[in-house]
């Protein structure tokens, strides 16, 4: 029993150190983070040139920042200066190594266009599709068109209201990426579609074609930045932007290749 005391008095000693000596075995140092955010830089869009070759991109009409609150600032440089610029990249590169693409004009390219060439399809579509977006808003836009539009869309749709609730419903129910389309037919008819990927109505075996007159991309990189996930929002925010006069434009244009 003798032999047991010192031991027991070895380890009350030991417990019985000030707690400050005992916290220095366990002391949690702290890494201070970064003492400031990354900035991110917004460029311009005439800053923006596409590789040399057939195609050039087309001039964004307004500054980045000029389509808000609707579409924010970041999300139209991301879309303008990286994917579109991309698709016109790659587009001139494959048109580049196809002769018989060598001075077409993008809309014939676009009715060639089939699912045995994908990446001509897609490339084509995707540099088509966005200039003719980016030329259907306008800062201040929105509300409705005007004459002879506007009878057309009433004679059409019944009503604004009902064109207005067919093409967000087009738009809203795109599975995955793709587009929303006001098209006019041959005779001048108009109807609304929707459309994959980068496909549109100019393509061959599309369920609606015709001459398009206004689109909506909503693909992600489109809208996702602002809204998320709150898609249509983002759809009837599209609403208050819209250029109807180069909408307009377009129609009287579709009409007098008839004659």
């Amino acid at each position: 029993m003798k032999k047991i005391v010192p031991l027991v008095l070895c380890l009350s000693f030991l417990f019985s150190l000030p707690s400050c000596k005992r916290k220095k075995l366990t002391e949690v140092v702290e890494v201070p983070l970064p003492s400031a955010e990354e900035k991110i830089t917004i460029g311009q869009p005439d800053d923006v040139v596409a590789d040399e070759g057939q195609f050039e991109l087309t001039k964004l009409p307004y500054a980045y920042n000029e389509l808000e609150p609707s579409i924010d600032i970041l999300t139209m440089e991301v879309h303008y200066s990286k994917h579109y610029l991309t698709y016109t990249n790659n587009l001139n590169k494959l048109v580049a190594a196809d002769a018989t693409l060598t001075d077409l004009s993008i809309e014939d390219i676009l009715k060639k266009s089939d699912a045995n060439n994908p990446d001509l399809r897609n490339n084509a579509g995707g540099y088509y599709n966005h200039g003719f977006f980016w030329e259907g808003m306008k800062p201040k836009g929105g509300g409705e068109p005007k004459d002879t539009l506007a009878t057309i869309i009433a004679r059409d749709f019944g009503s604004f209201e009902n064109f207005k609730l067919q093409f967000s419903d087009a738009a809203e129910k795109q599975f995955g990426s793709g587009w929303a389309w006001l098209v006019a037919d041959k005779t001048g008819k108009l109807s609304v579609a929707g459309t994959p990927n980068q496909d549109n109505p100019l393509m061959p075996k599309q369920i609606v074609s015709g001459t398009p007159l206004l689109n909506l991309d909503v693909w992600e990189h489109a809208y996702y930045l602002d809204y998320q996930y709150k898609r249509k929002r983002y759809i009837d925010n599209f609403f208050k932007v819209i250029n109807w006069k180069k909408v307009t434009e377009r129609y009287e244009e579709a009409l007098a290749k008839k004659y």
